[in-house]
């Protein structure tokens, strides 16, 4: 089974960049975030004529929102509410025998300042996921979560730690919050089974840089991760980066996990 997670920043505007990324990539699961469309206006036809029959999403206009497009079934669909405020940031599914989580995680705005209310939004969001994952569901379930957690949590998941340490993303603050997460159930980063921490890994690049690919300023803000007994599962991992010089690109890449699900 091939799954995609993508931050695609607006789905109505980038719907030829799905199409682009199903021709190319084949994906069997597709999770979106900041889709922001009303669920009404959501373009469920484009994504079924590519074979699509299963969905689940819920949005609002011009912010946040999340999809799941898949070609299997999907069960037990759910809309997850955090931290008081009903904006769309967390759906979960069953599909392929697990439990499935899109989440977008609060950017938590420009300024890592307690005092921004953006901010503490995006931390108290952390908190909560860390604290509700291990009350509402067993380490040992079988578990995906995906999406834009907007943390970069490793030295080389930034393109200069030591530059980036006072940025929001990769702030100290944030990132002992976002190692609480995903200790909350012993999740397997997924991406960097793969891939070594030693290694520079990015997959959203600001659309602020003249020329992005040559600058390479990036931060790996989007993650895959799986719960321990799906960890046999993993068989190889893909940061679509191309995808970002696509034409009316999203400043996100594509997120490719291939797993064995027939056991």
């Amino acid at each position: 089974m091939r799954l995609v997670t993508w931050n695609l920043n607006s789905v109505r505007l980038r719907i030829g960049l799905i199409a682009k990324l199903v021709d190319s990539k084949k994906p069997d699961v597709i999770c979106i975030q900041e889709t922001k469309t009303r669920d009404e206006f959501f373009p469920v036809a484009a994504f079924e004529a590519k074979g699509y029959k299963y969905h689940h999403f819920t949005g609002m206009k011009s912010y946040n929102g999340v999809a799941i497009f898949s070609k299997l079934p999907l069960s037990d669909k759910q809309i997850h509410k955090r931290v008081g405020k009903n904006d769309c940031r967390h759906i979960s599914a069953r599909v392929a025998g697990f439990e499935l989580h899109n989440l977008y995680i609060p950017a938590g705005g420009y300024e890592a300042d307690m005092k921004s209310e953006k901010f503490r939004h995006k931390l108290d969001f952390v908190d909560e996921l860390a604290k509700w994952f291990p009350k509402e569901r067993s380490a040992r379930a079988k578990m995906i979560a995906v999406g834009d957690f907007n943390i970069a949590p490793l030295e080389n998941d930034v393109w200069d730690h030591k530059k980036m340490i006072d940025v929001v993303s990769h702030t100290p603050v944030e990132v002992e919050k976002f190692t609480r997460f995903y200790n909350s159930v012993d999740w397997v980063d997924a991406i960097r089974h793969f891939v070594p921490e030693e290694k520079k890994l990015y997959s959203w690049w600001s659309y602020r840089a003249e020329d992005w690919d040559a600058a390479d300023r990036g931060r790996r803000l989007d993650h895959i991760w799986v719960t321990r007994g799906l960890k046999p599962a993993l068989k190889k991992q893909q940061i679509l980066r191309a995808a970002r010089g696509w034409e009316r690109p999203s400043d996100h890449a594509p997120v490719i996990l291939d797993l064995d699900v027939s056991g």
